[in-house]
């Protein structure tokens, strides 16, 4: 970090405290050189994520979209609103550390279905019926049959 007094490229950190709801950090640094001292912010770089639909049109990432999705997949269900918000951060975690910009609704639906998979059986199958359009009840069965497996494993 470059000193802003005598434009020494170099300093060291004294003091590290989080501010505003922990999305940024102020830091007291002091000058190697000069030995003055100077607050500097850091912030977390977030990149906005477009999700791009099966019509190829385009629209930011909703996280909030994303949850309601899980909420009616979890309906009636003895899932805890907390675990799915943790569900959603998971998936979002994983859509910004693929470091792509652009994500397909596809990729996104796999993510939720391997949440799902983990959370509720009956959620899972309720989302994959609607995500996967099954065609027929053997496809449907074939759906059941792998999770199934997957338990047992």
């Amino acid at each position: 970090m470059k000193c802003p007094f005598c434009g020494y490229g170099d300093s060291r950190v004294i003091d590290s405290r989080p501010t505003d709801e922990d999305s940024r950090i102020r830091r007291r640094r002091e000058c190697i050189q000069c030995n003055k001292r100077f607050t500097t912010y850091e912030i977390v770089e977030s990149l906005p994520i477009v999700v791009v639909k099966k019509d190829r049109s385009r629209e930011p990432f909703d996280r909030n979209k994303l949850l309601n999705g899980l909420l009616r997949a979890c309906e009636k269900r003895p899932v805890s609103l907390e675990r799915l918000e943790k569900a959603v951060d998971e998936i979002e975690t994983q859509i910004q550390n693929s470091l792509e910009r652009e994500v397909s609704t596809t990729k996104i639906g796999e993510y939720v279905m391997e949440q799902l998979m983990r959370i509720d059986d009956v959620a899972y199958i309720r989302f994959a019926s609607v995500y996967r359009q099954f065609k027929d009840i053997k496809s449907f069965h074939e759906a059941i049959r792998k999770l199934m497996d997957e338990e047992n494993v």
